[in-house]
C-alpha cells in the first residue's frame, strides 16, 4: 500500500510539473503584431501572410498576427496613431525614408539597443546601398526588406512595329525622346493610341523625379536629412525634360501619370515605355500579354536610381521579450533564402548579396535574366529622398512636380516653391 502511495505521490508531482511547464509555456509565448504595406500589383498580401505563417510553424512561441495596412502613407499613418492611442503594432514594414520621422516621434528602437554589439554584425549582411537609409547616428534603426530601384519596361512588340530594337531600350534621354517619338501613336483623326512613354507623377511623384535629377547630376537632399536642394539648376532641368516629355515632345501624356494605373496602362497598349518599381516585375511578367524588355534607367549625365522601399522597424514600447521575438522575425524573413523567394515571388530586390548564390535566385536569373537588372542597378543607386519630416518634404516636392506637369507652374517656380516650403520644415532640424 505504502509503494501505491508512494508511486501516485510520485505522479502526481511529476502531472503537477508538466502542468507547470505547459503553462510557462503558454506564459512565455510572445504575441506580435505586424503592420505591412502593399503598394504594387499582384498577390503581395497572401505572399506576405503565407511567409509569417511558416515562420510561426518553425518559432511555436512567437505569434504573429499580420495586417495590412494600406499603401505606405496609410500605413505609417495608422502605426503613429496607434502609438499615440497607446497600442502601437510591435514591427512594421514602413519606407525607408520614414526612419527620421519614426526617431523624430520617438516610435522606434534601435536593433542596436536590442541586441549586443556581437550580435550586430548580421547587418553586415545586407546590400550597402540598402543600408544607407536604414542607420543614421551610429545606430542601426531599419533592416532591408521590400527594397527597389527603378527600373524600366518596354513592350517590345511595339519597339518592333515601330521599326526598333525590341531587344533593346533606350540607353540615355536623347534616346528616350527619339525612341518615343517612333512609339506614339495615332489614329486617323490625330488621337493618340499608344503614347512612347510613361513616367508616374503621382503617388511616388518626388521618387520618379529623383531618378531624373540624379540622372542629371544631383542629390535632392544631404546625407542628415536635414537640407535639400529642389531648386538646384540641374534639378530645374530635370523638372523641365519631364515637362517637356509631353509638351515638346508629345511623347508623353499631359497632365498627371497615375502612379496606380501606369502597368494597367501598359497592359493595355497605352504606353510602350513605363517607369515603375523593380517591384511590379512579377506583376508584369504575369499580366503583359506580349514580351517585355527591362532594363536600367536612361542616363543623362549619369545613370541612376534612388532606392525604394520599406525596412523592418522595431516600436519602442515592446516588452524586452516582444522586441527580442520581432528581431528573431526580422532576421527570419529577411534570410538568404527567404529573401531570394521574396526576389522570385515579387519582383523586389533580394535584400542581401548572399540570396542571389542560393539555389532557387541561381536558376530563377538563368531562366529570367531580367531579373537581375535592379539588383545591377544598385552600383549606380543614391539612397531615396529622406528628411526629417520627410512626409511634409516630399508632399511639397509632390505638389510642384504636379504643378509643372499640369503647366499651372513653370518648373523652376514650382521648385522654388518647394525649396521654400522645405526649408521652412526643416529649419529646427539644421541647428
Amino acid at each position: 500500500m505504502t509503494g501505491f502511495r508512494k508511486a501516485c505521490t510520485l505522479a502526481a508531482a511529476a502531472l503537477l510539473s508538466l502542468t507547470l511547464l505547459a503553462g510557462t509555456a503558454l506564459a512565455e509565448k510572445v504575441n506580435l503584431t505586424f503592420y505591412f504595406p502593399v503598394s504594387v500589383g499582384g498577390p503581395i498580401t497572401k505572399i506576405v501572410e503565407g511567409m509569417t505563417e511558416q515562420f510561426m510553424k518553425e518559432h511555436p512561441d512567437i505569434q504573429v498576427t499580420p495586417v495590412y495596412a494600406g499603401i505606405y502613407r496609410e500605413t505609417l499613418t495608422k502605426a503613429l496613431t496607434a502609438l499615440r492611442g497607446g497600442e502601437p503594432p510591435h514591427v512594421a514594414v514602413l519606407l525607408s525614408t520614414d526612419m527620421y520621422t519614426l526617431i523624430d516621434e520617438d516610435a522606434v528602437v534601435a536593433y542596436d539597443d536590442i541586441l549586443k554589439p556581437e550580435e550586430m554584425g548580421f547587418t553586415k549582411a545586407y546590400f550597402p546601398g540598402f543600408m544607407r537609409n536604414s542607420q543614421t547616428g551610429g545606430k542601426t534603426w531599419g533592416i532591408p526588406f521590400q527594397r527597389s530601384t527603378i527600373v524600366m519596361y518596354w513592350n517590345k512588340e511595339a519597339f518592333k512595329a515601330a521599326g526598333l530594337d525590341p531587344e533593346k531600350g533606350p540607353a540615355n534621354w536623347n534616346e528616350l525622346v527619339e525612341m518615343g517619338k517612333k512609339l506614339t501613336v495615332r489614329d486617323a483623326s490625330g488621337k493618340v493610341t499608344q503614347w512612347g512613354v510613361a513616367i508616374p507623377s503621382t503617388g511616388y511623384a518626388y521618387w520618379m523625379f529623383q531618378a531624373l535629377a540624379i540622372q542629371n547630376g544631383v542629390e535632392l537632399m544631404n546625407a542628415e536629412g536635414t537640407k535639400t536642394y529642389f531648386d538646384a539648376p540641374k534639378a530645374v532641368e530635370a523638372l523641365q525634360f519631364l515637362v517637356d516629355l509631353a509638351y515638346k515632345h508629345e511623347v508623353s501624356p499631359k497632365g498627371t501619370i497615375d502612379w496606380a494605373t501606369t502597368p494597367r496602362d501598359f497592359f493595355e497598349r497605352k504606353s510602350a515605355i513605363m517607369w515603375t518599381t523593380t517591384g511590379n516585375l512579377t506583376n508584369v511578367r504575369t499580366n503583359a500579354p506580349f514580351p517585355f524588355g527591362v532594363g536600367m534607367l536612361p542616363a543623362s549625365a549619369r545613370p541612376g536610381s534612388p532606392t525604394g522601399g520599406g525596412n523592418f522597424y522595431i516600436f519602442k514600447k515592446a516588452t524586452p521579450a516582444e522586441r527580442k521575438a520581432a528581431v528573431t522575425f526580422v532576421q527570419w524573413m529577411t534570410s538568404a533564402d527567404r529573401a531570394a523567394q521574396w526576389g522570385i515571388d515579387t519582383g523586389y530586390v533580394a535584400v542581401r548579396p548572399d540570396a542571389r548564390e542560393t539555389p532557387a535566385m541561381k536558376d530563377y536569373v538563368a531562366k529570367f535574366p531580367v531579373a537581375a537588372v535592379a539588383r545591377d542597378q544598385l552600383a549606380h543607386a543614391v539612397p531615396e529622398l529622406s528628411t526629417h519630416d520627410n512626409q511634409r518634404v516630399t508632399k511639397a516636392l509632390d505638389d510642384a512636380i504636379q504643378a509643372a506637369v499640369t503647366g499651372s507652374k513653370k518648373p523652376a517656380d514650382a521648385l522654388k516653391d518647394a525649396q521654400k516650403e522645405a526649408e521652412r520644415i526643416l529649419r529646427r532640424y539644421g541647428k
